[in-house]
């Protein structure tokens, strides 16, 4: 079977100075009976953690820290899994690119969806965020096939701080509670809503400044 097409990985994030060498650790101190599919296990682990602790929320506040603790379990799981393979140099290309992607969205659902079920973010806001999500995930791959450049992060910022953002807001809510911040056209939202219809609008931007700036420089050169 022929390996998949090669592609250079950009991940130039706000965070990298710190995660890159911390992965490195891990992987170097990574117990031998871990493999990147226990770690890709793990990350699915971690957003099934928040899912849960959103909907908890509904009860008690306090299960806002154990959605924080899920959002730490996934970046642990999911930025882990391949630099494990390529520190032990057992990368399997098509494969780990496919499983590694395809449980990404599914756990990007479940974080969003989550964070709509809670009593903080109304479901239809969460619903324009995990949108604008996917829609800078279908850019990312489109790109990767047709650069080779698997672009992971715009303007400084990747999965890793959209996970920091949410944890900073689980913080918000618990101690600041759901502050509404006004009724325009007679719609009740929190400041959360504001923030995360905010992130939304940024996240459909850069989908439509992208793929403009992306066809116009492929119409330029013929291809």
């Amino acid at each position: 079977m022929s390996t998949i097409k090669p592609h250079r990985r950009v991940n130039d994030i706000l965070l990298g100075p710190l995660e890159r060498p911390a992965l490195h650790w891990l992987a170097a101190h990574m117990p031998a009976w871990i493999n990147p599919d226990i770690l890709t296990g793990i990350g699915l682990v971690g957003s099934v953690v928040v899912f849960g602790s959103y909907w908890l929320s509904n009860r008690h506040p306090a299960f806002l820290w154990l959605a924080s603790l899920g959002l730490v379990i996934n970046w642990l799981g999911d930025s882990l899994d391949g630099t494990l393979a390529r520190y032990r140099k057992i990368e399997r290309p098509k494969y780990g690119f496919f499983v590694d992607h395809t449980l990404d969205a599914f756990s990007e659902l479940l974080v969003v969806l989550g964070l709509g079920i809670s009593p903080y973010v109304r479901f239809d806001i969460a619903c324009l965020a995990l949108i604008g999500y996917m829609l800078i995930s279908v850019l990312v791959y489109v790109r990767t096939y047709v650069e080779g450049v698997f672009k992971i992060s715009y303007g400084k910022l990747g999965p890793t701080e959209v996970r920091v953002i949410i944890i900073i807001l689980n913080a918000f809510m618990f101690f600041v509670g759901a502050p509404l911040v006004g009724h325009p056209f007679g719609i009740i939202l929190s400041i959360y809503d504001v923030v995360v219809a905010g992130i939304a609008i940024i996240l459909f931007l850069i989908y439509a400044i992208s793929t403009i700036r992306q066809a116009v420089a492929l119409a330029r050169v013929g291809e």
